[in-house]
């Protein structure tokens, strides 16, 4: 079988945030907010080692942890480090078993962040201002560089593809997941690693207003992944991306969405979403909301990056309790002359409209009528793509890689 180069999968998705380890839990916890004491800060040193904290800030450590579990969790890693440690925890010191299993250069990173290095940034400019230059610590310094959780993640594992840094307000995690497809549906690289992490402290907390308890402390990653990719090393999506639109707002951005008014199976609501008595967006009420940040705090520019985690778990928990009906698989066809500004990732070079049924689907929206913009993608199961033998991918006349 023959896969347009726009089909676009999540092969691996890594969590970095208190009290949820694995999508299901996210769900589990994002439909009922645990009441009582609040989970335990992440522990990152139980994951990428002491070693792996030297010099970064507590932003970049959570995104270093939510990137390693998604580049295992892909098979993009080995799924253990038994031999870096005697004891068969995380390793201090660097080793070949952090080196993807692939060529670096079919691997692109791109990361999404608001606020995470707010707090290097400012007391930076505040030394600098009050004291001197000298006073710096020239190891320290990178970190307040905007683009510094995307380059680690990339120095970590030897990713050499495209690396991008986004901090683009509410939509910021969405935009984040668009823009690592459209890297991989043009061809530019394979495969890619979406990171958006988000931490609080006093910096953060004296911008915004809010206590600790209310932001986020912690991360997310997904590995998006060209489907005929995935399929030559025998790897398996767990969601397919679908229809991507940017709107002025909330409404237009739903209605771009769900033509003639279908009703998704499940919506992920932007941040502290409430809705009026009359409604007013078209998604019916028996559609069941959910709400991330009710669970981890209000994320900012992680939020697209944990919705699509928990929807993840949503698709997983449908086909669960469906039987896991196999979903076609899309051919290529040619654009909807017209369609818009929103981009499809679901079948060839255009994108078309998805064949699964929109009530198998998740909508996922970020931002608000009172925000610039509002992001929303639609994520479906994937199709059934059982091959004993898949046949060696080639190469696209764009992409840049071995």
């Amino acid at each position: 079988m023959t896969h347009g180069p726009g089909e676009v999968v999540i092969t691996g998705v890594g969590l970095a945030v208190p009290g949820a380890s694995t999508p299901d839990a996210l769900l589990r916890r994002t439909a009922c907010p645990v009441t009582g004491p609040d989970p335990e800060p992440f522990d990152t040193a139980a994951r990428i080692g002491r070693r792996g904290h030297r010099y970064k800030d507590r932003a970049t450590r959570l995104a270093l942890c939510a990137a390693l579990e998604a580049l295992r969790d892909a098979d993009l890693l080995p799924s253990d480090r038994e031999s870096d440690s005697p004891a068969g925890g995380p390793s201090d010191s660097p080793s070949d078993r952090e080196t993807v299993t692939v060529p670096g250069d079919t691997i692109g990173v791109v990361a999404s962040s608001n606020l995470g290095n707010l707090d290097t940034a400012c007391l930076t400019t505040t030394a600098i201002a009050e004291r001197s230059a000298v006073d710096l610590s020239p190891m320290s310094l990178p970190n307040a560089s905007s683009n510094v959780i995307a380059s680690w993640v990339a120095i970590r594992h030897g990713l050499r593809g495209p690396n991008l840094m986004l901090c683009n307000g509410p939509t910021s995690g969405l935009d984040a997941v668009h823009w690592g497809a459209a890297l991989v549906a043009a061809g530019r690289v394979r495969r890619v690693v979406v990171v958006g992490a988000e931490t609080h402290n006093a910096v953060v907390e004296d911008l915004l207003g809010r206590s600790a308890g209310e932001l986020l402390d912690g991360a997310a990653a997904l590995v998006v992944e060209g489907a005929r990719w995935a399929e030559a090393r025998g790897a398996r999506g767990v969601a397919a991306l679908g229809q991507y639109e940017r709107r002025a707002g909330l409404t237009g951005c739903v209605e771009a969405l769900l033509p003639d008014a279908a009703a998704p199976g499940v919506w992920f609501t932007p941040e502290r979403y409430t809705e009026g008595p009359a409604g007013g967006v078209p998604v019916p009420r028996a559609v069941p909301r959910y709400d991330v940040t009710g669970a981890v705090g209000r994320a900012s520019g992680a939020l697209g990056v944990l919705q699509c985690v928990a929807a993840v778990g949503w698709l997983a928990r449908a086909a669960a309790t469906s039987g896991a009906e196999p979903v076609e698989p899309v051919e290529p066809v040619e654009p909807d002359a017209g369609a818009g500004n929103g981009t499809a990732f679901g079948a060839g070079p255009g994108g078309a409209r998805d064949p699964v049924p929109v009530s198998r689907q998740a909508l996922i929206t970020s931002g608000d009528d009172t925000a610039d913009a509002v992001a929303g993608l639609l994520l479906r199961p994937t199709p059934d793509r059982s091959h004993p033998h898949p046949a060696r991918a080639p190469l696209i006349s764009m992409e840049c890689s071995r």
